[in-house]
């Protein structure tokens, strides 16, 4: 099994979205990016912990790669958009790769590289592409929020 960390707004839907992944084992949302040690949910929100909100997946790279996980990534946020998802606004909203080896980084630049080639994009990318650090799993009353309380989907716009 391997890991793979990414931040794409509130880690609720994006939980939700990768959980949905074949050959993703589990996902966990923490945060991650900042120097607070065991930061909480009120710590982060407060934009100066230096942490986003993100998803820590584990998945069998026999039945989904890093680069078709990255490519779930890019769809399900605006990469465009720096600080802010919709309606969340705040530095921990950030998009974000946290890599956690050398090779998930080229292909994780490859794969940005790819994208604002495409045309598809009208902005350029602002997702940071950076070494993991520390994973701090959130609170337990935030692990699969959606599935505990009946919420299909985040719409973000």
């Amino acid at each position: 099994m391997e890991k793979a960390i990414f931040g794409a707004g509130c880690f609720w839907g994006v939980e939700a979205m990768f959980c949905e992944v074949k050959g993703v084992i589990s996902v966990t949302v923490g945060y991650s990016g900042g120097a607070l040690k065991n930061p909480t949910y009120k710590d982060v929100c407060s934009s100066d912990t230096g942490h986003a909100e993100v998803v820590e997946i584990e998945y069998d790279p026999c039945n989904v790669t890093y680069d078709e996980l990255l490519g779930v990534f890019w769809k399900i946020h605006n990469p465009t958009t720096k600080n802010r998802q919709g309606p969340d606004v705040g530095t921990q909203y950030r998009s974000v790769i946290f890599y956690t080896t050398l090779e998930q980084e080229s292909v994780a630049i490859a794969s940005k590289n790819r994208l604002e080639k495409s045309g598809i994009l009208e902005n350029p990318i602002v997702t940071e592409i950076s070494a993991a650090n520390k994973f701090f799993k959130a609170e337990e009353y935030h692990q699969q929020y959606f599935k505990k309380h009946g919420i299909s989907h985040c719409r973000i716009s």
